[in-house]
């Protein structure tokens, strides 16, 4: 016996008599269809009915995909362009006017969408619309939210600081506001939130956005200063989004304070104030000194009552994301501003291409709470990424329906956003003076990397609107965190210019990017970044100095010494430490504070420098905060001879 134990060999294998004879009959049948003659291109009459009312047809379609939603066959949109002198193919994607050319021709009503973007549609509206018994629930009084604009450096934080008796002012790059901030302050019992927006004109979209969620608006005008262009671009948002104005008059104790001049300017602007027989309420304060701010207050619940603000307070959340970013030790964090409804810990949401459950919420004053009502700004912990600045948030009925709506969304995100970048193609930075000198086309390209969502949205359309005819710029790629070897690899593929803003590269990308001949610059104060940019596209960027890295540390252990602060106990792993010398200060990448090294000790005796692989005691001119694990970074700017 030749077969398997059992002799089943033969009939396993398929060399029986029935094996073979199925080959043939398969083998047959295959050719039988081959020899079947190829489907005949069909045509449909000219006369035949377009579907009525507006067809909606995805941007990028193929005339394969477009031709039976216009009862036409694929046919017929190839011949018809091919008349009109564009040839393509049944599967290749047609442009926006093919489209619409071809629909006019044939008497169709089209809607040209995003691809995915009727899908979300759907989703949206089956998730959220139907069986929506929320809006049956009453509606109670809820406290206004309140949005402070102005121009830059006009007083808007401290006047924020002096109302909250803190000081933010203190803790940010350069003195200007970069971020959106949101607090809630309890004044004579009643709760009023408050968003601070950033005054630099690169701000627009984040200034929209506080315009967008609020009942009120405080634009604060420096009486020294008066109308300059963000308080006339802050007054255009307020009107926009059909919002009342208060006006606060601030740093009214200043000797060149001229209010009478600052009214008559914004009475041209069509804000013409109460004593002069118009509608907009004024306030004289000073944030320095703290006069007027209760007059202030009591304005903003004056119109905050004539409003009579009313929302939901249970229910499933509606929300706006104010601002994400993503946080060592919690992942992705989104700051909300809850409009209607009741957020609570668990709840499954979703706002963008995020979705996730609520694993915590932190109130302003960064304590933990369960549940928070409308009006209240609050941070969500939980999400899957952060979300885009401006997005809306929804409590969806479970987890399942909020992952397949943010899903559909990522996924027209994705189509929407593909755009190929050429590799080798773009100019770095230093190189771009040469190109443009030659006359040529330069692009720079750019892989952009910052802290949070919102800031990377305004150095987005900060460098947008840098192009120019013979300087094409393309962002590779933009992201939140910091800069890692991915991004180098990336900009490296590409042949782009890495921008961090407020971020840092760490040790292995700062390496990888020197090997590989990358350029990383870092910034921390939004004009400066645009002012180089510019300085480079318009061929004028001739770098002085250069920041060298010379010498990292890493705490190991952090002592408290009285009269004396905390000192950080290090271990250099590179480089050489000297006292004196200015020092950054890292967590996971992201610079925390900058400033310098008052003291350096080996052991218990004082230490001018120490080198690599020894230990040593650093005290911090003004900085308390330290933690085990993170970078002290020592650094050293070089003049760099210009090369002629």
């Amino acid at each position: 016996p030749t077969g398997a134990p059992g002799g089943r060999g033969p009939a396993r294998g398929g060399g029986g008599p029935r094996g073979s004879q199925r080959k043939t009959t398969r083998r047959r049948r295959r050719n039988i269809e081959e020899l079947e003659p190829t489907q005949m291109t069909t045509w449909q009459p000219s006369s035949a009915p377009v579907p009525e009312g507006e067809i909606i047809i995805e941007r990028g379609s193929t005339a394969k995909d477009v031709g039976p939603k216009l009862n036409r066959s694929a046919a017929d949109i190839i011949r018809f362009l091919f008349l009109q002198g564009e040839i393509v193919t049944a599967v290749q994607s047609l442009s926006d006017d093919m489209i619409e050319l071809y629909a006019a021709e044939v008497g169709a009503s089209v809607k040209l969408v995003d691809p995915g973007e009727q899908r979300e549609a759907e989703l949206l509206a089956k998730f959220f619309d139907e069986d929506d018994q929320d809006d049956t629930i009453p509606a109670a009084s809820r406290p206004p939210v309140v949005t402070v604009m102005g121009h830059v450096d006009h007083g808007k934080t401290q006047l924020l600081d002096r109302i909250r008796q803190t000081n933010v002012v203190a803790g940010e790059a350069g003195g200007i506001t970069q971020h959106i901030g949101a607090y809630q302050v309890n004044w004579n019992g009643r709760l009023i939130t408050f968003l601070d927006t950033p005054g630099h004109e690169a701000f627009t979209a984040m200034r929209a956005r506080g315009a967008e969620v609020t009942d009120v608006v405080i634009l604060v005008v420096a009486a020294d200063d008066g109308v300059m262009p963000q308080t006339v671009e802050a007054i255009n948002h307020a009107k926009a989004a059909e919002v009342p104005i208060i006006v606060a008059l601030n740093k009214m104790d200043k000797a060149e304070a001229n209010p009478d001049r600052v009214l008559q300017q914004l009475s041209e602007q069509g804000l013409v104030p109460e004593k002069w027989g118009g509608d907009t309420l004024t306030a004289e304060v000073s944030a320095l000194q703290g006069t007027g701010v209760d007059e202030l207050l009591e304005q903003v619940l004056l119109v905050a009552d004539l409003a009579d603000l009313e929302a939901r307070p249970s229910g499933r959340a509606v929300g706006t994301v104010l601002e994400a970013n993503l946080e060592v030790g919690r992942g992705p964090v989104a700051t909300v501003i809850v409009q209607k409804g009741l957020l609570e810990v668990g709840d499954p949401v979703v706002a963008g291409p995020a979705y996730g459950k609520v694993k915590a919420l932190i109130d302003d004053q960064g304590r933990q709470v369960k549940s928070v009502g409308p009006s209240t700004p609050v941070q969500v912990l939980g999400f899957s990424e952060p979300p885009f600045a401006g997005d809306e948030m929804r409590v969806a009925h479970d987890l399942a329906h909020a992952r397949s709506l943010a899903e559909a969304r990522a996924q027209r995100t994705r189509l929407v956003g593909q755009q190929p970048v050429a590799a080798g193609g773009g100019a770095r930075l230093e190189d771009l003076f040469e190109q443009i000198q030659r006359g040529e086309t330069a692009t720079l390209n750019i892989v952009l990397k910052a802290d949070v969502q919102g800031s990377l949205e305004a150095c987005t359309e900060s460098l947008r609107k840098l192009e120019r005819d013979d300087v094409k710029l393309v962002i590779v790629h933009r992201g939140v965190g910091g800069i890692t070897e991915n991004d180098v690899q990336l900009a490296k593929a590409s042949n782009a210019t890495i921008i961090g803003f407020n971020v840092r590269p760490d040790r292995r990308s700062r390496d990888l990017a020197e090997a590989e001949g990358v350029e990383i610059r870092t910034y921390e104060i939004i004009y400066k970044l645009i002012e180089e940019i510019e300085a480079a596209m318009l061929g004028l960027l001739s770098p002085v100095y250069e920041e060298v890295v010379t010498g990292e540390a890493e705490v190991r252990e952090v002592f408290r010494v009285p009269r004396v602060g905390a000192i950080a106990g290090c271990f250099v792993r590179e480089g050489v430490i000297t006292r004196g010398s200015k020092v950054r200060f890292l967590r996971e990448g992201t610079i925390i504070w900058k400033g310098s090294i008052t003291s350096l000790k080996r052991f218990k005796d004082d230490a001018r420098e120490v080198a690599s692989g020894f230990e040593c005691g650093v005290g911090l001119s003004d900085y308390q905060d330290l933690k085990a694990g993170d970078v002290i970074e020592t650094y050293e700017e070089r003049e760099i001879p210009r090369s002629a």
